[in-house]
């Protein structure tokens, strides 16, 4: 039986949401432990012009729900990247996982041959079907803002590995 675009979609996004909300609670307990300011590891970022710790789980968020509703053929949820504390980015990230759960494989097979327009800062990428889209769009930069959120609270001095970026699957 081949794989859906809701199984490779949806599973991968639930995964590491699920262990990235684990790795902000390892990164607020250091915060506390070593008595140094929350709001710093927030604004962490590995190189200048890179997005800060809070803004790269506001991305994580952002590509993963709106993936699922471009494939899902609804509206792209609205956010309002407010999110100033290890708690409301939590709430973001759960907030995206309860979103992404309510998509049906239905919703998502129905909409796997359409042509799908992807807005960035640098024009609109238009892809002919949803697994090239989600294949070389959506998950890379998905699995790219969670990998760096990852790396700026590795780099801020927390102990996380491997698998606590795996999340619960090697737990």
């Amino acid at each position: 039986m081949p794989l859906s675009i809701h199984q490779i979609s949806i599973s991968i996004f639930d995964q590491f949401l699920e262990s990235l909300s684990a790795v902000l609670d390892k990164a607020e307990a250091h915060c506390t432990a070593a008595g140094s300011a929350p709001a710093d590891m927030l604004a962490l970022r590995l190189a200048p012009d890179m997005f800060t710790l809070t803004q790269q789980v506001q991305r994580a968020c952002i590509h993963s729900s709106g993936a699922a509703a471009r494939l899902a053929g609804i509206e792209v949820p609205e956010e309002a990247d407010d999110e100033a504390s290890f708690d409301d980015l939590r709430t973001r990230v759960a907030r995206t996982r309860a979103f992404l759960d309510g998509l049906t494989p239905a919703q998502m097979e129905a909409n796997e041959t359409l042509t799908i327009d992807q807005p960035t800062r640098v024009g609109i990428l238009t892809f002919p079907n949803g697994a090239d889209y989600l294949l070389r769009f959506a998950l890379p930069q998905f699995m790219f803002h969670v990998t760096t959120a990852y790396d700026i609270i590795r780099h801020g001095g927390v102990e996380v590995g491997k698998i606590d970026f795996m999340g619960a699957m090697l737990r």
